[in-house]
């Protein structure tokens, strides 16, 4: 009787790393091993005999493959879009998911220039705006959502239906002049059309009118609040600064929570008694586009250590980063190291820092942790990681500088 072969050597073996896979239950130091773009196996002290490449990784974070849920990546095709690949290069990120640069009226170019062009996978929301999000840029803020004309329901559910593969749900800004005078009326056009295609919904919450409280009220399980942390006026909290009751209804209901720090979303003033009173954001995104990269938000993993150091632990915040955004956009495939699960893999530095971080208001708090990227593996295939300028003279200890 023939021996079943034995399996191949390893691709690919990342030793002795500090591994944090929130899917599956693992924060400790463990050996990664890939072959075939997958993960083989996790375990501690693997034997790397025969192994095409061995990397040691000791002192460093392994996680899952970084994925930044709000992100505005047509680009130069939409004004506030930014160079995805440029993006994820310096955040070591493996997914980038496009939060509504795009509507039916663009997508394709989206989709046959920008995505089948970039060696990162990108994944998007497409905007109930027809013409996706055409007037943002420095200086100028015009709004895509404020016309019932422009937001064609059977339009946004055509497209979605003809791109399942890279459209994983609906997207709206929702909130002074980005809907103006049709105010709630465009989130109502919103959930019609992801109702009809079974897939969530994301939802900016900008200034008043309408209220905070009015929007998270009209969400269903799974669809995301986007700027969860934006400041006053129409933040989370009362003016007793208690959370708001319709945001604890929501979570209880099963409403996510995002981040997305961007240009005008991320204050002190809210997120520090939000996480005093428990309210933890689910998902930890950027919101990175023309404006923001320049800071402070700059991209996810500056925004992540911005969390870290506003007491979120280590795990928590890889956690909101990984597996919850993979979750939130239905691929229970990525946000994982998993066997058998894509050989997607940010290794990370976390290091000692003299860094003063600054929310959208230039309101500041000292930190003394920063994240820094090392490598970065999509599909087990190693890919470029760059460097970050804006923080490295602020390290006082770092392995990987």
């Amino acid at each position: 009787m023939t021996e079943p072969a034995a399996p191949a050597a390893y691709d690919l073996v990342l030793k002795g790393g500090r591994v944090i896979d929130e899917r599956n239950g693992l924060d400790g130091v463990f050996d990664v091993a890939v072959r075939d773009g997958k993960i083989a196996e996790v375990a501690a002290d693997l034997p790397v005999a025969g192994a095409k490449s061995v990397h040691d990784v000791k002192g460093k974070i392994v996680a899952p493959g970084l994925i930044d849920l709000h992100t505005h990546v047509y680009h130069k095709a939409t004004s506030l879009s930014v160079d995805p690949n440029m993006i994820a290069r310096r955040s070591a990120i493996t997914t980038l998911v496009d939060a509504g640069s795009a509507g039916a009226g663009n997508y394709d170019g989206f989709r046959d220039y920008v995505m089948a062009n970039s060696p990162y996978r990108i994944v998007a929301f497409l905007n109930i705006s027809f013409p996706g999000i055409f007037g943002f840029d420095k200086g100028l803020f015009i709004g895509e959502a404020t016309l019932r004309e422009m937001l064609p329901v059977d339009r946004c559910v055509a497209k979605i239906e003809e791109n399942r593969d890279k459209i994983i749900g609906v997207k709206v800004r929702i909130g002074g002049p980005a809907t103006g005078e049709l105010a709630l009326g465009a989130l109502e056009l919103a959930l019609e059309a992801a109702d009809k295609v079974g897939l969530p919904l994301m939802t900016h919450i900008g200034g008043p009118p309408p209220s905070y409280a009015d929007v998270v009220s009209m969400l269903r399980p799974g669809d995301i609040l986007t700027h969860c942390y934006r400041p006053s006026p129409n933040s989370a909290l009362t003016e007793d600064g208690e959370i708001l009751p319709e945001i604890t209804a929501a979570r209880k209901r099963g409403v996510l929570f995002d981040i997305a720090h961007g240009m005008g979303a991320f204050s002190y003033e809210t997120a520090e008694p939000a996480i005093r009173q428990d309210f933890l954001p689910d998902i930890i995104s950027s919101d990175v586009h023309v404006v923001a990269v320049e800071g402070p938000g700059y991209d996810l993993l500056h925004v992540m250590s911005k969390l870290y150091n506003c007491g979120l632990s280590l795990p928590d915040v890889i956690g909101m980063s990984t597996s919850r955004p993979a979750l939130s956009i239905r691929r229970p495939d990525l946000g994982h190291l998993g066997v058998g699960a894509p050989a997607d893999i940010s290794v990370l530095d976390d290091c000692e820092a003299d860094f003063i971080f600054s929310d959208v208001r230039g309101e500041e708090r000292p930190g003394n942790r920063m994240l820094q990227p090392v490598a970065c593996y999509l599909g087990g295939k190693a890919m470029e990681v760059g460097r970050r300028p804006f923080e490295e003279p602020f390290l006082t200890r770092c392995a990987c500088c």
